[in-house]
């Protein structure tokens, strides 16, 4: 399977998966998220106080509605319209935008901070988003970028697609979306060819393993 087929599984898998995201998300059926993952996106935006935020690959909605709460005008996006009527229905500022659109340019507004929280799945369409990530930041503006931890997502430790899971989901879920394993350095260098600068890395700890749950990238825009 080429990688555009590998892009297009991705966004298919969310497009059938849409009723039983929510119903998880919402019902916290996901152990990682309730523990670690959630609190630890939602303290990475706040620790940069930004004043606009725009989440990219938003799903349900969930963490607009998080930020909103803390007083943080937010936005979400998704390429899902089924996903965005699901989270307009709570409140709040959604949108359909695909990624294309996003790297085309068609996001018209600058923000404070973009966030990607586990919604960086693919290969050539990731730097395409990064590479359009500059133009949307604000001048002290940040992409945080939440994913899997490389050194704790299986072997082998080198680039490459991976095929999905709903391991420790419900049977609801269907056709697992596959996604694109980057190393830690591969990512690193994927900011620069980006255009991007790393500024902070964390791994926010499961107590229960003693190893980290995700890792958070907090990027900006390289300076001249």
């Amino acid at each position: 399977m080429d990688d555009s087929r590998y892009e297009d599984a991705i966004v298919r898998s969310w497009h059938k998966n849409v009723d039983a995201w929510t119903s998880a998300v919402r019902g916290a059926e996901i152990s990682s998220r309730v523990t670690v993952t959630d609190a630890a996106i939602v303290n990475a935006v706040v620790a940069q106080a930004p004043k606009s935020v725009l989440d990219l690959g938003c799903g349900e909605g969930w963490l607009v509605r998080a930020l909103a709460g803390l007083g943080i005008a937010a936005t979400g996006v998704d390429v899902v319209p089924a996903l965005i009527s699901k989270a307009s229905v709570r409140g709040g500022d959604f949108r359909v935008l695909s990624y294309q659109d996003f790297a085309a340019g068609r996001w018209p507004l600058k923000v404070d901070c973009v966030v990607c929280n586990f919604s960086l799945l693919g290969k050539d369409i990731v730097g395409d988003v990064l590479r359009a990530m500059p133009a949307v930041l604000t001048e002290q503006g940040h992409c945080i970028i939440q994913t899997l931890h490389p050194a704790y997502a299986g072997e082998p430790y080198c680039d490459g697609w991976r095929e999905g899971s709903w391991t420790g989901f419900s049977s609801d879920f269907t056709e697992p979306a596959p996604w694109y394993f980057r190393t830690l350095s591969s990512w690193q260098q994927l900011f620069s060819d980006c255009g991007l600068q790393l500024k902070e890395m964390l791994e926010p700890l499961n107590n229960e393993t003693g190893k980290p749950a995700s890792v958070i990238f907090v990027v900006a825009a390289a300076k001249d």
